[in-house]
């Protein structure tokens, strides 16, 4: 079993799409864009989805993952993301966070995009 687990480790690490510069700047607060592949039918396109990083959960092991949340026509919208996923093409970062005292940002959820950005010092 060990053995199996060490392989997919290794494949996961191989198959990696985002570069390490990049896995250190995915922090919470942190303002990101993200290009994932979408497939429809035969068809593969690039879909943007921006926004402010509010968890990243797992480390960069195997399983780590990052939480995005945006507002979109007025309504929030969190997509959590498989940091070593094949389907991520590419992340920006387009603003580090300031001072962010918390290692998960859940509370902002109850902001407005104004107040989040007052309390984030984007």
């Amino acid at each position: 079993m060990g053995r199996l687990v060490a392989l997919a480790n290794i494949l996961i690490y191989a198959l990696r799409t985002v570069d390490e510069q990049t896995l250190k700047n995915i922090k919470p607060g942190a303002a990101v864009r993200v290009y994932e592949k979408i497939k429809e039918g035969d068809k593969t396109r690039i879909s943007k989805f921006e926004g402010v990083v509010l968890a990243r959960k797992h480390g960069s092991e195997p399983g780590a993952a990052f939480t995005v949340r945006a507002t979109v026509a007025s309504e929030g919208v969190e997509k959590i993301y498989p940091l070593h996923s094949p389907r991520i093409e590419r992340v920006e970062i387009i603003s580090s966070p300031g001072k962010v005292s918390r290692a998960k940002l859940y509370y902002l959820r109850r902001l407005s995009k104004k107040e989040m950005r007052q309390k984030l010092d984007v």
